[in-house]
């Protein structure tokens, strides 16, 4: 399974950017999917999740500003920032929690990682 992020870049204070991330592959289902965010010098940090049933969670720091959606179908997650801030500054990781059953129907979860999309914020 594999994970394609898009959507990074320059943005002004204020402004906003859209990341999507699209997970393909095997034959899977999503549990759920998110994004995570690390800073120079600073540990990977959970910004926003979204569970195959709808529901979300945000970290603090985001909520009002940030919402994540999905489209199921295209296994999906985007993350819609606005109101951006230098401290916002940080390269964004796609995360999707997946599983599938084999032919002997064994439950395999599956955890997987798309590659970094880079958000600069400029004040």
């Amino acid at each position: 399974v594999q994970l394609q992020a898009f959507g990074g870049g320059l943005v002004q204070a204020g402004g906003s950017l859209r990341l999507s991330c699209a997970a393909s592959g095997r034959s899977f289902s999503v549990d759920n999917m998110g994004w995570y965010r690390q800073a120079p010098g600073k540990q990977r940090e959970l910004v926003a999740s979204i569970t195959s049933g709808g529901s979300s969670n945000y970290a603090d720091s985001v909520k009002g500003r940030f919402t994540i959606s999905s489209d199921n179908a295209k296994n999906t997650v985007y993350l819609q920032m606005n109101s951006l801030k230098p401290e916002d500054t940080a390269v964004y990781y796609c995360r999707a929690n997946l599983h599938w059953y084999t032919d002997s129907d064994e439950r395999v979860v599956f955890g997987s990682w798309g590659q970094g999309t880079l958000v600069t914020v400029s004040s």
